[in-house]
């Protein structure tokens, strides 16, 4: 980030605050980092005040990725703070939240503080460190989790790894519900996937490939879902793909269990068809499902189901990608894409623009337990502009990461961020 004037005026832009039921053309002031004004029209009090022209563009609270693999510390080949915030910024967002899965894991004070120094020093945008819930996410013996909350972490996950012991899970959810934080749960049975490549169907039987059963998903959910019942812990699940997943998540906000849900581009854009020509920069976990799977997860993004989109960037080096497909990583960026992608849904008719915005900014604050995510008056400056109508190709040109593994190479977008604010500083793309 480079310093500025302390006075940003944002002109004539369409404020959209969905928290706040806002969206309007308007002007809205910062000074000092913080949002001062918001009204039809602000001029100006002196020259110090650096003016950005917003006509025609959309103003929304600050993008939040509630779901970014960093890689940093330990697979900076892949990845660093730097490259993750640069790729964040160019996408959109004003804050990112990195998972522990890196190289120690972070299951402790010491490497969430490396973490935050590093981001301090070096990143573009605000970065949240999640503690992961067990020791080396190993699934044996739990993190202090009060150590982690005390260092930083917003949220414990061991995101990459399920957590198959139940009774570990249950664990943690009750120390969870202690400290006031959300526990974010990769729901996947190992027994189930059993080595497993991409969705079993009929693409993994064409291609010749060991499925990964839908129930791998379904089967966990259910369980975390009855683990919240139990202790009352506020529970997240990651990356839902698959439609029983969606109909237990359903079912279980009907009867108030304290469950949230986050579902990702890549689930509501492509299918396992993608994977159809051994394309393993579709392969990813939970892999691709059908078009049935994609219809149920577009309809609980409509009715609240799932309550917010998340990217899962999750970047590998080029020649890991270059294996076969069998041997490849799982996992494809996605911080640079993810805002056009759901920008989709409203041309689709399935999410309003108020809405996207929405699950992108409110809803992952909101699961954090965090007051961000709106522009309100008194509230830190960070917002995300919006060109609904640029037209640009995914290439490496657009591709900030480090790593470029990304389905959607070639692929025409519409919309994309044009700059962000965050805490007052402007970063123009």
């Amino acid at each position: 980030m480079r310093d500025i004037a302390s006075d940003i005026l944002i002109k004539g832009g369409r404020i959209i605050d969905p928290a706040q039921n806002r969206d309007g053309v308007g002007d809205l002031l910062i000074s000092n980092g913080i949002i001062q004004e918001i009204s039809s029209s602000i001029t100006p009090s002196d020259n110090w005040v650096q003016v950005i022209e917003a006509t025609g563009k959309v103003v929304a609270p600050g993008l939040i990725d509630l779901h970014t693999h960093v890689r940093e510390p330990g697979f900076e080949y892949k990845e660093t703070i730097a490259s993750a915030t640069a790729a964040a910024a160019y996408g959109g967002f004003t804050s990112i939240c990195c998972m522990p899965n890196t190289n120690p894991v972070n299951d402790n004070q010491s490497v969430t503080e490396l973490i935050l120094e590093k981001a301090a020093k070096e990143g573009m945008v605000r970065v949240l460190p999640i503690g992961a819930i067990t020791k080396a996410s190993k699934g044996c013996e739990l993190a202090e989790m009060g150590e982690l909350v005390a260092a930083g972490c917003v949220a414990v996950s061991d995101d990459g790894l399920p957590v198959m012991n139940s009774q570990v899970m249950r664990q943690a959810m009750s120390y969870a519900k202690i400290f006031d934080i959300p526990v974010i749960d990769h729901c996947e049975d190992l027994n189930l996937t059993d080595n497993g490549v991409i969705f079993e169907g009929d693409v993994s039987t064409r291609l010749g490939l060991r499925g990964i059963p839908a129930s791998s998903e379904s089967v966990m959910v259910a369980r975390d879902i009855a683990l919240a019942e139990q202790t009352g812990a506020r529970v997240h699940l990651a990356h839902i793909s698959t439609a029983a997943s969606v109909h237990l998540i359903r079912d279980a906000k009907r009867r108030g269990i304290p469950v949230t849900a986050e579902t990702c581009p890549h689930y509501f854009t492509l299918t396992d068809e993608a994977v159809g020509c051994f394309n393993a920069n579709a392969k990813m976990k939970p892999p691709l499902a059908t078009e049935q799977d994609q219809a149920e997860v577009l309809a609980g993004l409509a009715d609240g189901t799932i309550d917010l989109i998340a990217t899962d960037h999750a970047p590998h080096a080029a020649d890991e990608k270059a294996q076969a497909l069998d041997c490849a990583p799982f996992g494809i960026i996605g911080l640079e894409t993810a805002l056009p992608l759901s920008l989709e849904l409203v041309g689709r008719g399935v999410l309003t623009l108020p809405q996207v915005i929405r699950k992108l900014s409110f809803e992952p604050a909101r699961v954090l337990g965090k007051k961000t995510g709106v522009l309100g008056i008194g509230d830190p400056a960070d917002i995300t502009l919006i060109d609904l109508d640029t037209e640009w190709v995914v290439d490496e040109q657009h591709i900030k990461s480090m790593s470029k593994n990304s389905p959607f190479m070639g692929r025409q977008m519409k919309g994309r961020a044009t700059a962000i604010v965050v805490g007052g500083k402007l970063i123009e793309n």
